[in-house]
């Protein structure tokens, strides 16, 4: 059987990777490079999700198996480098054998085979060049993401966002959790939310941008003067920063949000 797996990954994956990956019953690695200006993707379903910068052009990928009751082998993971040998680099776990992923996302292609005897999570812990961009998701775990210098998306369902460009656009959502995020407000905004949760934006002091603020059951906080046009609402905040600028969005029902400086 263990030879059969292996067969089976190598038709899925580049030879080169293939050399760089290892595999035991908890722990899966892989490792590729990145050139510069391109994209590291990671799609997940049940599990957190962890970037770190490192130094020179590689990508290395820790994935970790766990379980209670489920069977590991269910699930499996791939990563690939998409485009060309210079391309993007796309990273899956799948838990249903005819689900597929790519850029744009995950697809169950049918009925997730996850179920309560099958509690399998993978936490993924992936060391990318400083300066990739990042999107991540998953559903139910955590996703945090450290220090990079280019654009950052993340997305999850349960579970907070932590994420940090410092010299790019962050973009943020979960529905069940926090939302902690720095990053520059480019030309066309950003946009964080949450809807059981509270969001903390941290911003650079001379930041110029026009807000658009709105929680229900929360208040909003802000480090920075701004500058108000019409009627002032406690919940619901349209106003500029500095010289005003691309707009800065951050929406919430239960919970908070605040401007920080950095």
């Amino acid at each position: 059987m263990r030879m059969m797996r292996t067969m089976a990954l190598a038709a899925l994956m580049p030879l080169t990777a293939l050399a760089a990956q290892e595999q035991d019953e908890n722990r899966w690695t892989w490792s590729g490079s990145l050139a510069e200006g391109r994209t590291v993707f990671l799609h997940n379903v049940n599990g957190g999700v962890r970037f770190e910068t490192s130094t020179g052009n590689t990508v290395e990928v820790v994935a970790l198996k766990r379980w209670r009751r489920g069977d590991p082998d269910d699930v499996r993971i791939e990563a690939r480098t998409v485009g060309g040998a210079n391309g993007d680099i796309l990273i899956c776990a799948f838990w249903n054998p005819r689900a597929s992923c790519d850029a744009e996302g995950y697809n169950g292609g049918s009925r997730e085979r996850w179920t309560d005897r099958n509690d399998v999570s993978v936490e993924f812990t992936v060391r990318v060049p400083a300066y990739a961009r990042v999107e991540a998701s998953t559903v139910n775990g955590r996703i945090r993401i450290d220090q990079v210098q280019g654009a950052v998306r993340a997305r999850t369902v349960n579970g907070d966002v932590e994420a940090h460009s410092s010299g790019g656009r962050v973009s943020a959502s979960t529905v069940n959790g926090d939302v902690l995020v720095s990053g520059r407000v480019e030309a066309g905004g950003v946009e964080y939310s949450t809807v059981n949760g509270s969001i903390t934006i941290e911003l650079p002091p001379n930041v110029s941008c026009d807000v658009d603020l709105s929680t229900v059951n929360g208040r909003i906080a802000t480090d920075f003067p701004i500058t108000f046009d019409g009627t002032i609402n406690p919940r619901r905040i349209r106003a500029s920063v500095g010289d005003g600028g691309p707009t800065l969005r951050a929406r919430t029902v239960n919970g908070s949000i605040r401007l920080r400086k950095q």
